[in-house]
Formats: structure tokens, C-alpha cells, sequence
């Protein structure tokens, strides 16, 4: 076994209050795409930058041409959860594991079975009135085609934070005191630079900040574990 991996797996035996922060990699091995490899979304050819399109003001703007994208490109049909996930969702039935905080948007650590589980960016898998807070199923979205509108009028829209929104409040406040009070942070499949979520690692104090990645973030200089290669890969060996 590899030596940082056999480290890693002696700090998940030795600690009992474990927090997780992943992002786009930690689904990719189900399949979904990330957003800024060579092959992920972010450089894909589209008639606005995705970053523009799934912004508020273009929300509002072009509501046709956001729901184009949103269905073709962040709709994602019979991804499954993957090794991450279940490994993940063992942790916390075993009670080591505390909280996951996902910046990802599709639901897979509740199909896993993990419960605490803070989505940072929201979900696809929820919908609402934009005008009116109505709520309905993701498949009024997801199914449809133009522009869902609610019985009052206002359009239905993703339960997702888009660009130049904030993210919620409560979600935040959460995810710090998990932070705050973790033995051990495991970090994994995300690049750490999208922020305010990024940001969210700075509360954590203690000394076994663990970064599983395959390439280098802007904090591996924090870290003091870090395991390169795919995140599934690495917690099957575990």
C-alpha cells in the first residue's frame, strides 16, 4: 500500500470527528463531467461562456437559453454513486465521519446514504417559484421544455446557486462549526478555487488537513497529507 495512503488510512482509524469537503471530482467517477479539466464543461464551445450563462443576471436576461444549457449540460440521468460516495457514507454510519460539504449539485451522497450532507451550490434535484417559493419536483425542470412557469406566473427555477448569488446563510453557519470542531478535514476532488466555498477549509485548527486530488490546489502548502489520484480510487484502498 502507498505510504501516504496507509498514513491516511491510520488517521480515519485514529480520529472521530471527520469532515469532508469535495467538489467536481468526487463525481466524475459516476460519470458526470467536471467543470475545469481539458475535457469539462467550462471548455466547451457554447454561444456565451458557461460561467456567463449560468449567472443570475443571464437568468434573468435569457431565461430560454439558460434552461437550454441547464438541461443539456447540469441535468445529468443514471449517475450513480461510486466508490467515494459509499466509503463516505460508511464513514458516517460508523459514526466517524461528521458531515460532508459538497460543492457539487447532484444529489449523489444522499443516494449513498450519507445524511449530513451541506450543499454548498445547491441541488438539481429541487425546484421552486422564483416569485412565489412554491415548491415542485425536479421534473417540472428536468422534463420540460422553454421556460417553467408556476400557477402565479413566476418562473420555477433550480434550487442551485447560480453566479452573483450568495450562498445560503444557514448552510454556511453549519459548515463552519463542523470545520471548526473536526479532528481531521479531508479534502477531495476539487480544484479550491471557487470561492466563498474554498474559503470554508481556512476555519479548520487542527493538524490533519488532508488534500486528495489528482492534481496540485493553491492550499497544498496547508496541508498535512496529501494523496494524489483519482478519490475513489484512493478511499477503496482504505
Amino acid at each position: 500500500m502507498d505510504q501516504n495512503i496507509e498514513k491516511l488510512r491510520q488517521w480515519v482509524a485514529e480520529s472521530g470527528y471527520i469532515v469532508f469537503f469535495g467538489g467536481a471530482g468526487v463525481s466524475t467517477e459516476s460519470g458526470i463531467p467536471d467543470f475545469r479539466s481539458v475535457d469539462g464543461l467550462y471548455n466547451q464551445q457554447w454561444a456565451y461562456p458557461p460561467e456567463t450563462i449560468l449567472s443570475h443576471s443571464f437568468f434573468e436576461r435569457d431565461p430560454e437559453e439558460f434552461y437550454r444549457f441547464y438541461r443539456e449540460k447540469l441535468v445529468v440521468r443514471g449517475a450513480r454513486p461510486n466508490a467515494a460516495h459509499l466509503w463516505l457514507a460508511r464513514m458516517e454510519r460508523e459514526g466517524k465521519l461528521k458531515a460532508v460539504l459538497t460543492q457539487n449539485i447532484d444529489g449523489l451522497h444522499q443516494a449513498a446514504g450519507s445524511r449530513e450532507v451541506l450543499e454548498l451550490h445547491g441541488s438539481t434535484l429541487r425546484c421552486y417559484c422564483a416569485r412565489c417559493r412554491r415548491p415542485y419536483p425536479a421534473s417540472f425542470i428536468n422534463d420540460g421544455t422553454g421556460v417553467p412557469r408556476c400557477d402565479c406566473g413566476g418562473v420555477v427555477r433550480p434550487d442551485v446557486v447560480l453566479y452573483e448569488e450568495p450562498l445560503d446563510q444557514d448552510i454556511l453557519r453549519r459548515s463552519v462549526e463542523h470545520i471548526r470542531a473536526a479532528d481531521m478535514l479531508i479534502v477531495g476532488g476539487t480544484s479550491l478555487n471557487v470561492y466563498p466555498a474554498a474559503g470554508l477549509i481556512s476555519y479548520y485548527r487542527g493538524s490533519r488537513l488532508v488534500l486528495v486530488n489528482r492534481g496540485v490546489t493553491p492550499r497544498d502548502g496547508d496541508a498535512d497529507l496529501i494523496v494524489r489520484g483519482n478519490i475513489g480510487q484512493v478511499f477503496s484502498q482504505l
